[in-house]
């Protein structure tokens, strides 16, 4: 879903270039083909055994999204000093014949799940020494702080330049010039989507076929792996790819059905809000402060305990909220579709 946003941005940000700077219905373009493109290449990529772990593709995703980051930064930067004005106000978007009070709140409640899905991340072990401990808290500090000031940039800057009429997806957006350097940002993001999807889902993939290989330990289907010999390679050599039937039906299915939730929900900013909400709470709260209490055997009712007990139910109300923003926006836009 996501990568098509940025396939159809391209195409789309050209053909207002051509037709004069213009944006129009002209240009306007079916989402469906690319989210079909999206979901036949990681058909492919999906079949390779633990693609998300591949060293390289950490680094080329840094690179990525340091490119699109950057760029986007600049042009909001580069549209605001064109005005010389602050067109939003502090209380945002100003409620009239196009925004009710009821849809603001809404909005407010979908962009926390916006935040807490941009916050969400996991952490890795670390070679020692030095401390793993030392080096995780100062790598959380430095990332957490960069990424929060980078974030202000972006949606202060943002905002500041589009005021009411700010996209919900900037790099879409065909107020940004120019288109060229657009263009470039939004291949940087399909670069890097290709392989988040991956990181995303192969813990996933892999948990599952675990789990069906524990239960079903005699099954040929789930278990029996097959080598095949890749083009190219000798007899004796090492380029091989294991085959495995349960791994094809299972990967293959679980692309496919994301792909046709794609075409059937193609919302970007209420998706990524809902799936933000989703994923917060458990993954980024809860576990980690159980995990803490646990290891430091934190005494019930004591004051740290306490603390991080209202800390965690601070983050699942606003979990509930930013789920409850995201779901009226998706049936919001489920209607507008519908009208149009």
């Amino acid at each position: 879903m996501y990568k098509k946003q940025w396939n159809r941005a391209i195409r789309q940000t050209n053909c207002v270039h051509r037709s004069g700077g213009v944006s129009s219905g002209a240009c306007s373009t079916n989402a469906s083909p690319y989210i079909i493109a999206f979901g036949v290449a990681q058909l492919i990529l999906s079949q390779i055994k633990n693609f998300g772990q591949l060293w390289w593709l950490s680094s080329v995703a840094a690179a990525m999204s340091f490119t699109y980051s950057f760029i986007g930064l600049g042009l909001e930067i580069a549209k605001f000093a064109s005005t010389g004005r602050i067109k939003g106000t502090i209380t945002g978007v100003s409620i009239g014949p196009t925004v009710t009070p009821v849809q603001k709140v809404w909005r407010v409640f979908q962009a926390l799940g916006n935040i807490a899905f941009a916050y969400s991340y996991n952490m890795d072990t670390v070679k020692s020494p030095p401390s793993e401990l030392e080096t995780m808290k100062v790598a959380n500090r430095f990332s957490v702080a960069v990424t929060t000031l980078f974030y202000m940039l972006c949606g202060c800057f943002g905002y500041a330049a589009f005021g009411d009429s700010s996209p919900g997806n900037l790099l879409t957006s065909t107020g940004l010039k120019p288109y060229w350097l657009l263009d470039i940002a939004n291949v940087a993001v399909v670069l890097h989507l290709l392989g988040a999807y991956q990181v995303y889902s192969q813990p996933l993939f892999a948990f599952v076929e675990e789990k069906a290989a524990k239960w079903f330990p005699d099954s040929r289907f789930v278990n029996k792996e097959t080598k095949i010999r890749l083009p190219g390679s000798s007899k004796d050599g090492n380029y091989y790819y294991n085959f495995n039937m349960f791994r094809l039906v299972w990967r293959t299915v679980f692309v496919v059905v994301s792909t046709v939730i794609s075409v059937l929900v193609p919302f970007f900013n209420d998706v990524v809000g809902l799936l933000g909400a989703i994923g917060f709470w458990p993954l980024t709260v809860y576990f980690p402060v159980e995990m803490y209490i646990a290891e430091r055997k934190l005494a019930r009712w004591s004051r740290t305990w306490v603390l991080l007990k209202l800390l965690s139910f601070g983050c699942f109300v606003v979990t509930l909220v930013a789920a409850a923003g995201s779901v009226a926006g998706i049936i919001d836009d489920l209607k507008a579709s519908k009208g149009s």
